[in-house]
């Protein structure tokens, strides 16, 4: 899925991540459009994007809402519900309200 001009999504996420899933389902819900990048090998070679958004945990899921990273999927969905509550131009354009 591709981001709207004015907002702009991009998910940190493992396929077989449970964690990630949530986000994922969250952000449908919502009907966000945001872009999803699958992070391929998390014990060997995690991606430079993922290690400057997560410097911590060095983990996914990781939202990435207009260059500003929010970690854990939890808050991830709370986030979503509060920031999101209020349509800012990220709804993805297929969806009429």
């Amino acid at each position: 899925m591709a981001a709207s001009q004015g907002c702009e999504l991009k998910l940190l996420g493992k396929f077989a991540s449970p964690f990630a899933l949530r986000v994922k389902l969250a952000l449908g819900l919502e009907g966000l459009s945001y872009e999803y990048q699958e992070e391929k090998d998390l014990q060997n070679n995690k991606s430079e994007l993922l290690l400057k958004s997560n410097p911590v945990h060095k983990k996914v899921p990781v939202l990435i809402h207009n260059g500003k990273p929010v970690c854990e999927s939890m808050i991830i969905v709370q986030y979503i519900d509060e920031v999101f509550a209020s349509c800012c131009g990220c709804k993805s354009q297929t969806e009429k309200v």
